[in-house]
């Protein structure tokens, strides 16, 4: 396979939903323009972050899929013949949403999606109120450009998830991502945070042997309640190689169109050399299965 070239859209938001939605598709075709055959958006990129607050008047935002949101990037996967991932509210029925990754094949087709698999509940973040489970497993979803191990935000905390995806064949894990910090606490605890977030990606990478794309969001959002200082979004989108380093990673402070560079046969290489799945003891993991072991 030739190399990948790979464009992050790391954006702020607004409550403008079509405002939003113009410059995702904006930071796709300069990401096209630069080479990428691959544009992943950040988690939710359609609006602000919803989740700071617990109001049932926000489940209109949702919509279905396919529905309107996959025919606009489907629409412009299919003229720039890109593969696009998007991430997108889902109404899967009356009472019943999802948190959802759409994956758009370069002819326009929806090639899969996943739903978020791991659901917060958290200060600022109550995504349990909103978001029903994902039941569609640890899939990865066949391309163009590869097999793509699409997750989501918060599974990115998880060795599971992406060790299932990688057992599954997955050429490249993807994280679309809205993650921040709270501006009250201390620039140090705010650090430790942000280098926390991307080890455990790095580290995900490494374990098993293949590249690691996150694209979060960018900028302050207020707290609509005015319960909470609000959060600000750290950015700082990177790709990873197979080893865990870093091939790419944008700033903290701006939105940006990040470009990295995927060789796919580094992942052979480096599998021959740290031969983790071979030596893996499956006979001795049933515990696993518990919550934890008493």
């Amino acid at each position: 396979m030739n190399n990948l070239k790979v464009g992050l859209i790391q954006q702020s938001c607004t409550a403008n939903r079509e405002e939003n939605i113009v410059k995702s598709l904006a930071g796709i075709r300069e990401a096209a323009a630069k080479g990428a055959g691959l544009v992943v958006l950040q988690e939710l990129h359609a609006g602000l972050y919803f989740c700071q607050s617990e109001n049932t008047d926000l489940f209109n935002q949702a919509e279905p899929i396919p529905g309107p949101g996959t025919e606009i990037f489907g629409a412009l996967a299919k003229e720039l013949g890109v593969v696009i991932v998007a991430s997108l509210f889902e109404k899967r029925a009356p009472g019943l949403y999802h948190n959802t990754a759409v994956v758009l094949e370069r002819d326009g087709s929806i090639a899969g999606v996943y739903r978020k698999m791991h659901i917060p509940d958290d200060p600022g973040y109550y995504e349990k109120f909103y978001f029903t489970p994902g039941d569609l497993g640890f899939n990865p979803i066949d391309t163009s450009v590869g097999r793509l191990g699409v997750l989501v935000c918060w599974d990115q905390w998880y060795p599971e998830a992406a060790r299932l995806m990688a057992m599954a064949g997955a050429e490249i894990l993807i994280y679309p991502t809205a993650i921040g910090w709270d501006p009250n606490d201390e620039a140090s605890e705010q650090q430790r945070q942000r280098e926390a977030w991307m080890t455990v990606q790095r580290a995900h990478a490494v374990a098993n042997g293949i590249p690691v794309v996150a694209a979060n969001r960018i900028g302050f959002e207020a707290d609509p309640t005015g319960h909470t200082a609000g959060s600000r979004f750290w950015g700082s989108s990177f790709v990873a190689g197979c080893q865990g380093e870093l091939l790419a990673r944008a700033g903290d402070e701006a939105e940006e169109i990040l470009i990295a560079e995927i060789d796919p046969a580094r992942s052979e290489a480096v599998r021959r050399i740290w031969p983790f799945l071979r030596d893996r003891r499956i006979d001795a993991y049933g515990d696993l299965l518990k919550r934890y072991r008493d």
